[in-house]
C-alpha cells in the first residue's frame, strides 16, 4: 500500500496502526477518480481522525465491473465450495488476530465504548463469518422424481454481483452480516460503508487480501449516500441490493431497484415495544429494558424504545427502571472502563435526538430524566456529542416520540390495562422489527409473541442476537431475513433442470 493511500495513526487508547485511506477495488487500494475525500471525526472530541477517499459514480462503476469480472473468473467461479469456506475461515481467524484493532477503530470512529466493541461487536462479526464459512459447502439442491422416464434436479446458484449498503451503528458487524452469506453462496460484492464510519471497513480490506480472496470478489468503498448509493443501486451489472438503514432511504432504494427488477433485501427502521405484565420479574424487566434502549447509545434499529407497563405495576417498574438508569448509564469517554454510553455518532444525530426531546416536551409528555447535553469530553467544554439517557412518561400513542424512530437514548413509557390493549398498542405502528415480552406466565408468553406484529420477539430479554437465528422485520421494518439458514436464501437462487430419460414424442 503506497504511503499516499494510508496514514499512521495512534488511537486514544495507545493502539498504533496503519489506516488505509483509498477505495478497495479489485484487491487494491486506489484513489477516487475525482480526488474527493471525507473526514472521519471522533464524536467524543469533534477532532479529525483521518481523511479517506470517497467513491464517485465512476468509481462505483469500476468496483461493479471488477466484481462482475470476478464472478465469471475460474479462480472464484470454479473454486470448490469447501475452498470458499476455507477462505472465509481464514478471514475470520485474521479478524480474531486483529480484534483489539477493530474494536479500537469502531470505538474511535463511532463513539461506542471500547468494551462494547471488543466484547460485543467483534464477537458477533467474527462469529458470523465463521458460521457462514461452515455453510459454504452445505447448501444443496434437490433431486425430484417425476415419472419413470423423467426426473428433475435443482441447482442452488449465486445471484451474481451484490451491492451492499451498511449503516454506521455497527460498522464491522453489519459488513459481516452482508458479506458472510453472500460469499458462502459464491456471489461477488461491492459494499459501501456509511460516510460517518469509514475506517474499519478499509482495514477489513487488508485482511481480505491476506486471506487470499481472488481480485474483485470483495470490493469495499466509502461514498456519500446521495452519490455512491444511487450509482450502486441503479448499476445494470448489479443483480441484488442488500441495505440496512432508515425506512426513508429504503423506499428510495426500492423504487430505484424496481427499474431493473433487482432482488432486494432491506433491514430498516424500528420502534420496538417492550411489554411488562403484572406477573413479570420487575427487577429483570427493568434491567433488560435499560439495556434494550440505552445500550450502544440507543443507536440500535431494534431498540425497545416504547415500554408498555401494566397499570398495577407501573409505579414500581418505573422506580426500578429509573434507579437502574441512574446507577448504570454513565455517559463519558468511550475509552473509560466505567462508561456505559459514549457520544452519539455525529453532530447530525446529536441534533436530531435533542430535537426529539423538545418535540416530546412540546406535545405534553413528561420528561422525568435526562434530555440534555452532558459535558463529558476530554477535549473541553462544549465538545463531543454526549446526550444524557432520556426517559419520557405520560406518553400518548399519538405523540411523535411514540411513533417515530429517534435512534438515540430516548425511551417513551406508557400504561396498559389488559393483554388485548397491550398488543393493540404494541402493533399500532408502521414498524415491525423487534418486540419484548416480560411475563412468568408461559401461555401468555407464547400467545403474545404470536400476536405481536414483529419479525422477532424476545421473551424475558431484549436485543438477543445469534448468527444461527434469522433477523428481520415486517411492515415498514424491511423485506427478507439476514443471519441463520434464512440468510442464505437471500443470496442464492434455484435453477431447475429437467432430464428426459427416454420419453419420446
Amino acid at each position: 500500500m503506497s504511503s499516499d493511500l494510508s496514514v499512521q495513526l495512534t488511537a486514544p487508547n495507545g493502539v498504533k496502526y496503519t489506516q488505509p485511506t483509498g477505495l478497495f477495488i479489485n484487491n487494491e487500494f486506489v484513489k477516487s477518480s475525482d480526488g474527493a475525500t471525507i473526514d472521519s471525526i471522533d464524536p467524543a472530541t469533534e477532532e479529525k481522525i483521518a481523511t479517506v477517499y470517497v467513491a464517485s459514480t465512476e468509481d462505483v462503476d469500476k468496483a461493479v465491473k471488477a466484481a462482475h469480472k470476478a464472478l465469471n473468473d475460474p479462480s472464484w467461479k470454479k473454486l470448490s465450495a469447501t475452498d470458499r469456506g476455507i477462505l472465509m475461515w481464514k478471514l475470520a481467524e485474521l479478524m480474531e488476530e486483529n480484534r483489539e484493532l477493530f474494536a479500537t477503530i469502531d470505538a474511535w470512529d463511532n463513539g461506542k465504548t471500547y468494551a462494547e466493541a471488543y466484547e460485543g461487536d467483534l464477537t458477533e462479526a467474527i462469529g458470523v463469518i465463521r458460521y457462514y464459512a461452515g455453510w459454504a459447502d452445505k447448501t444443496f439442491g434437490q433431486t425430484i422424481s417425476t415419472t419413470h422416464q423423467k426426473f428433475a434436479y435443482t441447482l442452488r446458484q449465486p445471484i451474481g454481483v451484490v451491492g451492499q449498503i451498511i449503516p454506521w451503528n455497527y460498522p464491522l458487524s453489519m459488513a459481516t452480516w452482508k458479506l458472510g452469506p453472500a460469499l458462502a453462496c459464491g456471489n461477488t460484492a461491492v459494499l459501501k460503508a456509511a460516510e460517518q464510519t469509514p475506517l474499519s471497513i478499509l482495514v477489513l480490506g487488508t485482511l481480505i487480501q491476506r486471506a487470499g480472496f481472488p481480485p474483485g470478489v470483495v470490493n469495499l468503498i466509502n461514498g456519500l449516500g446521495a452519490t455512491a448509493g444511487p450509482a450502486l443501486v441503479a448499476h445494470p451489472l448489479v443483480d441484488k441490493i442488500a441495505f440496512t438503514g432508515s425506512t426513508a432511504t429504503a423506499t428510495k432504494i426500492m423504487a430505484l431497484a424496481a427499474k431493473t427488477l433487482k432482488n432486494v433485501t432491506l433491514e430498516t427502521g424500528g420502534k420496538s415495544p417492550l411489554l411488562v405484565f403484572p406477573d413479570a420479574d420487575l427487577d429483570q424487566a427493568a434491567r433488560w429494558s435499560h439495556l434494550g434502549i440505552m445500550s450502544n447509545k440507543g443507536e440500535i434499529c431494534t431498540a425497545t424504545s416504547r415500554i408498555l407497563v401494566h397499570a398495577d405495576v407501573y409505579d414500581d417498574f418505573l422506580a426500578r427502571f429509573l434507579a437502574t438508569t441512574t446507577a448504570t448509564s454513565k455517559v463519558g469517554s468511550q475509552w473509560d472502563k466505567d462508561t456505559y454510553q459514549g457520544p452519539l455518532v455525529s453532530r447530525v444525530q446529536y441534533d436530531r435526538v435533542l430535537e426529539y426531546v423538545r418535540v416530546g416536551q412540546a406535545e405534553g409528555a413528561r420528561l422525568v430524566s435526562g434530555g440534555q447535553r452532558v459535558e463529558a469530553s476530554r477535549a473541553g467544554a462544549g465538545k463531543g456529542f454526549f446526550v444524557a439517557p432520556t426517559v419520557f412518561t405520560d406518553v400518548k400513542p399519538s405523540m411523535r416520540i411514540w411513533q417515530e424512530e429517534i435512534f438515540g437514548p430516548v425511551v417513551a413509557i406508557a400504561k396498559f390495562g389488559s393483554e388485548e390493549e397491550a398488543v393493540a398498542l404494541a402493533n399500532d405502528t408502521t414498524y415491525g422489527l423487534g418486540a419484548a415480552v416480560f411475563t412468568t406466565d408461559l401461555e401468555r408468553a407464547h400467545r403474545v409473541a404470536a400476536d405481536i406484529a414483529a419479525g422477532m420477539v424476545w421473551v424475558n430479554s431484549s436485543q438477543d442476537c445469534d448468527p444461527r437465528v434469522p433477523f428481520g422485520g415486517v411492515k415498514q421494518s424491511g423485506i427478507g431475513r439476514e443471519l441463520g439458514e434464512a440468510g442464505l436464501e437471500a443470496y442464492s437462487q434455484i435453477k431447475a433442470v429437467h432430464i428426459n430419460m427416454g420419453n419420446r414424442i
